[in-house]
């Protein structure tokens, strides 16, 4: 017989309140906006309390988890309320802080204008710090392809960036 329902909603809480801080950085990573990263974050964490009873019985639940954020950052533009925009432009943003923080910014917004599912490969690779059987795992590709988007991700980072800040993030592609 399963368990009774008040325990399995205590689960979910606890298992939701530990990972949360993750999750929440992964949207992060993955969107560059707190507001659509605490978005995406609230529709995961509402599919997994939607399907608890039999997610929670995974053998990776947390990498089941990451797959579930993964996939919905990915297919969020098919969606036709991701094209719905409230200005016409961002707002204004502030004067940028010290130079960790302005790096971090330049990167962002070079990020976002990768592709989405290159973007997934190199947050999940270099900022989850995943190996590439992992990452092949949570998106539903081959370890080949995961090894192509993080080149192809990275190409266009250069592009975007210039060569000088992703000499750390090369070094440990064929990990």
């Amino acid at each position: 017989m399963g368990r009774d329902p008040a325990g399995a909603e205590q689960e979910y809480v606890e298992y939701v309140t530990a990972r949360l801080p993750a999750l929440r950085r992964l949207a992060y990573s993955l969107t560059g906006d707190s507001h659509r990263a605490d978005d995406l974050v609230q529709q995961t964490i509402t599919t997994l309390f939607v399907r608890w009873s039999k997610i929670r019985q995974a053998d990776h639940l947390d990498r089941y988890v990451r797959s579930m954020l993964v996939n919905a950052f990915v297919d969020e533009r098919r969606l036709g309320w991701a094209r719905v925009r409230l200005f016409a432009e961002p707002p204004p943003v502030a004067a940028p802080e010290p130079d960790s923080v302005e790096d971090r910014s330049v990167l962002r917004a070079a990020l976002a204008q990768v592709p989405r599912r290159q973007r997934a490969v190199l947050v999940l690779r270099f900022i989850q710090d995943l190996p590439v059987a992992e990452v092949a795992e949570i998106l539903g590709i081959s370890a080949g392809t995961v090894k192509s988007q993080t080149s192809h991700g990275l190409a266009a980072l250069r592009r975007l960036l210039g060569e000088q800040p992703l000499a750390a993030l090369t070094s440990t592609q064929e990990r």
